[in-house]
């Protein structure tokens, strides 16, 4: 790697090259950048910019880089456009996402798929361009998945901009799911829905490089019912260290 390749910095999330690994692990809190961090050695955070946070470290001997893009497909998507930049090629977001059955609270999901519904997708190509999981990262996943012992789910997410206006009505404290969005539950199958991942999905299929998502139930669609959060916290390390393994996974694979 030449000097001027290893000084190329990120326009928004601000890393350069040689700050990043081999692959990246998108998340949406920003809170668990430091929680995440603590799954790895060597750890190097790269300084926070526009409330974006990254950290790069060693897991399994590889380098891994998670860097976290709040809410919405519009960041995420930059978050991996300039990731992508800097030379990384696999990609798995993890997070939250609402549980539909046969997902129950605490279960763990992972999108083959996603039912383009947001907007930022349709920037990277046409509405009839399909958001597909990558296959050997999905392969990957899925092993760390059956080893671990947990209940998980896979199948296709629906991917929606507007938690209010496509998701959710939200009237006092009181939030019932959009006519829609039963709609496409029930007549398209979906396994459980988000904001960010047809985006993520598509624009790594455009950009040729692996992407998939693997989220934890945690708001159940028929209920409204939110996970506890005593069991969020004994799950999110759980996913920490599925995702780490999975990504160091495909970073050696990558040599």
């Amino acid at each position: 790697m030449t000097e001027k390749e290893q000084t190329k910095q990120a326009w928004y999330i601000g890393a350069k090259r040689d700050e990043v690994g081999k692959a990246a692990i998108l998340v949406g809190d920003p809170a668990r950048i430091e929680r995440i961090a603590a799954h790895m050695t060597d750890v190097h955070f790269v300084p926070e910019q526009r409330g974006l946070k990254t950290v790069t470290g060693t897991r399994g001997g590889q380098r891994i880089t998670v860097s976290a893009f709040g809410m919405g497909a519009p960041i995420a998507t930059i978050v991996l456009h300039e990731l992508h930049a800097l030379g990384i090629r696999n990609f798995l977001r993890i997070g939250t996402a609402m549980a539909v059955p046969p997902a129950k609270l605490g279960d763990f999901v992972l999108a083959d798929g996603a039912l383009r519904t947001d907007g930022t997708s349709n920037s990277y190509a046409p509405l009839g361009f399909p958001a597909i999981a990558d296959f050997d990262l999905n392969l990957v996943v899925r092993e760390k998945l059956k080893s671990s012992g947990k209940t998980w789910h896979a199948g296709i997410f629906g991917t929606y901009d507007g938690f209010y206006t496509e998701m959710f009505a939200l009237s006092g404290e009181r939030r019932s799911i959009i006519g829609k969005l039963k709609d496409d539950i029930q007549r398209l199958g979906l396994i459980g829905t988000d904001m960010e991942t047809s985006a993520l999905l598509t624009a790594a299929r455009i950009l040729g490089v692996r992407a998939s998502t693997l989220c934890i139930a945690t708001v159940d669609a028929n209920t409204q019912e939110k996970i506890g959060d005593d069991l969020m916290a004994t799950l999110e390390p759980d996913m920490f260290e599925l995702a780490l393994d999975s990504m160091a996974a495909m970073a050696a694979g990558e040599q």
